[in-house]
């Protein structure tokens, strides 16, 4: 594209600020406006950044080449529709959509208006995981925890779809693999849908995930802990950090894919190895984690696949298959809760 693509932001809750805040410092984009079914609430977003306020979703379609969606999940179906029908291109704020049934839906219906789809999956981008790229990782045991303050927003939605979706979809990229089984339980405690849940996945590779979310916790957590042969990765979403813990021949050198990170004397954080293991050591590696904000990297990937210059990310089939999941998991869940009652 040779102009600039102009963008509208629909929803002006949390994260719809939070999209239309950094879009209007993108000088890569034109942002056309916002528009929400509270017409006082944007108002007083787009006087913060001096952009227009539309009264209706039609008029601001009709000015835009693609959308931010951020409106609560029950309306992402028929909101993404309208987009998709009228040939925009939608980033839609995850989870996709209410039921994986729509999911698909929204994903025909973009192939065949020629439009693309990219569901915020914000974990992707988060620097501590970007700091891992181009290390071997192929997982054998995930194990995942996501735990935070109860707030009042996001509760149309159990702490699976809200919370634990995040984690799904990091470890369904991860894995490459289909699931095999999955195991859960969880309690309702302070809304009508689970607030506190955990998951056991089993993937067709032998791989296997446990995760826990919670909304009801003291102590917020965003933690990821990865394992395979020879190695453990820490991954602190929250924090942004990154630790990684790896076993070493005695006296051979790393690999070459290894070999800038290196350390140079082993670790002793995660113990010793006892002496009846031969010529082994544990390393600690720390990779550099960049300094990038998460929603303006997702952000830049919409425009650049829009552009053609690069892959949707996170698509509407890799949205879609977290959905699946994580409605599965909610499933077994609710089941659970009612045989305890």
């Amino acid at each position: 594209m040779t102009n600039k693509i102009k963008i509208g932001v629909v929803g002006t809750g949390h994260l719809g600020s939070i999209h239309t805040k950094i879009w209007s410092t993108n000088p890569e984009i034109e942002l056309v406006g916002i528009y929400d079914v509270s017409e006082t609430r944007a108002r007083e977003i787009a006087g913060q950044y001096s952009i227009k306020c539309f009264t209706s979703l039609d008029e601001l379609i009709a000015k835009c080449d693609a959308v931010t969606i951020a409106v609560p999940t029950i309306y992402h179906y028929e909101t993404a529709k309208k987009c998709i029908l009228a040939g925009l291109h939608c980033f839609i704020e995850k989870p996709i959509t209410q039921t994986y049934d729509e999911a698909l839906e929204l994903i025909r219906m973009a192939h065949e208006q020629g439009v693309l789809i990219q569901v915020g999956h914000v974990e992707r981008f988060n620097s501590a995981l970007t700091a891992l790229r181009g290390q071997d990782i192929n997982p054998l045991f995930i194990e995942g925890h996501r735990l935070s303050q109860f707030k009042p927003r996001a509760t149309d939605v159990s702490v699976i779809h809200d919370l634990m979706i995040h984690d799904i979809d990091i470890v369904l990229w991860l894995t490459k693999s289909k699931v095999k089984s999955i195991e859960a339980n969880g309690v309702a405690v302070l809304t009508d849908t689970p607030d506190i849940a955990n998951a056991r996945i089993i993937f067709e590779n032998g791989a296997v995930a446990n995760l826990t979310a919670s909304r009801i916790s003291a102590h917020p957590m965003r933690k990821l802990r990865i394992f395979r042969k020879n190695a453990y990765f820490s991954i602190d979403f929250a924090n942004r950090n990154v630790e990684v813990y790896k076993i070493y021949e005695d006296g051979v050198a790393p690999s070459s894919a290894d070999a800038e990170t290196a350390p140079k004397s082993p670790a002793i954080m995660l113990g010793t190895i006892e002496a009846g293991i031969k010529n082994k050591n544990i390393f600690f590696e720390q990779p550099a984690v960049p300094n990038i904000n998460a929603i303006e990297e997702e952000q830049l990937a919409f425009i650049r696949s829009i552009s053609g210059e690069g892959e949707v990310l996170v698509t509407g089939e890799a949205g879609a298959e977290a959905l699946r999941i994580a409605e599965k998991i909610n499933e077994i869940v609710i089941k659970h809760i009612h045989e305890t009652l």
